[in-house]
């Protein structure tokens, strides 16, 4: 059992062809799936899992179960724990809670974290797999905060099941998402540019816009993040759900990796987390509206000119998106403006639409 982020160090690390992961990332455990990273560490491309997919649902081929051979070394994730180590300076007086989520970081943050000198409060640090992720970890964020405040520790970090996201919290017990943790990494790291994506806050777009540093947007999906940052050679980037990639030290998203990040620039500056973090989001009204042919009322024109007219009225100080959603039959509303009110009045106006567009199609 390791984090995915220690797959693709060690793919990489050994020049394997191939690392696999066995995970269903932040869900339970029934919704395992495969991860896959080439040489490079990196997530393999669509093109290449959908070949992958199609020859496995669909080959004629006959499986033979004596081909290649099966070693277990477990003591390969030594080169990735001693990689951190040798990366971060001690954490004497920082006092921390990890919410484990039941998953594959429930040894190896409170390891690295106790090495490096942190006390160390761990909750659910179980290792059987049948609670993963269950009212646990980066999805329920307010059990970690309210820990925070009780063993009056000095910041929280949860991960999901896998460890590739992380979800903050600082010593008041105030949520900290993907974004505030980008805010806080480029104040340090100071790139050219942060890639977030099309649900990245405009707060952070403002925020960093006012450090000389350009918000790149990608598709939702921390595949495209990193796609992104790669073609626009751009170090740092991440989304709000917590996946957070730092190219100075890994290929793909690692909550322990960026959980140190974050204690060790508090330990430097010798200031609160909450000091550091001073991010200013806009207000975000998201509406999930369940219909029957999402693609047929995207492509509607009453729809596109209302979205239009909303942004349009929006104009700098705010933001209108609407999507599908990639794995349900609904279409997802997203407004973002200075006036909370506003943006909800909008966010309902567009709702109303599809409704009625649907009705009409029906």
């Amino acid at each position: 059992m390791a984090p995915t982020p220690v797959i693709a160090y060690l793919t990489k690390l050994f020049h394997y062809d191939f690392g696999v992961v066995i995970s269903a990332s932040h869900n339970p455990k029934n919704y395992n799936g495969i991860k896959i990273f080439d040489s490079e560490g990196f997530k393999i491309k669509e093109e290449l899992e959908g070949e992958i997919e199609r020859k496995i649902l669909y080959s004629s081929e006959i499986g033979y179960d004596k081909v290649g051979r099966y070693s277990s070394r477990p003591q390969l994730i030594k080169f990735y724990k001693n990689n951190i180590l040798k990366n971060f300076s001690p954490l004497d007086g920082v006092k921390v809670v990890l919410d484990l989520a039941n998953g594959a970081s429930y040894s190896i943050a409170k390891e690295l974290f106790s090495k490096l000198g942190a006390r160390v409060i761990a909750l659910n640090n179980g290792k059987n797999g049948k609670k993963i992720n269950v009212k646990c970890g980066a999805l329920y964020p307010e059990t970690l905060a309210a820990y925070v405040k009780y063993y009056s520790a000095d910041m929280g970090f949860s991960f999901d099941g896998d460890a590739d996201r992380i979800i903050a919290c600082d010593e008041k017990g105030n949520i900290l998402d993907g974004d505030d943790i980008l805010f806080l990494l480029a104040k340090f790291i100071r790139p050219s540019s942060v890639v977030g994506t099309s649900m990245t806050n405009k707060g952070l777009e403002v925020a960093l816009a006012n450090q000389g540093i350009n918000l790149l947007r990608a598709d939702v999906g921390d595949k495209y993040v990193v796609e992104m940052m790669k073609n626009k050679n751009s170090p740092l980037g991440g989304e709000p759900s917590g996946h957070i990639i730092n190219f100075n030290y890994s290929t793909t998203g690692d909550g322990v990796l960026t959980a140190l990040t974050i204690a060790s620039f508090v330990k430097k500056e010798n200031k609160s987390l909450s000091k550091l973090v001073t991010l200013k989001h806009y207000p975000q009204i998201i509406i999930n509206v369940e219909v029957i042919d999402k693609y047929r009322i995207l492509n509607s024109d009453l729809l596109s000119a209302k979205v239009i007219e909303c942004q349009k009225l929006f104009g700098q100080n705010g933001r209108v998106l609407v999507r599908a959603s990639g794995t349900e039959s609904k279409i997802r509303v997203m407004c973002e403006h200075k006036n909370k009110e506003l943006a909800e009045n909008w966010a309902k106006i567009i709702e109303n639409l599809i409704k009625n567009i649907e009705k009409d199609y029906i």
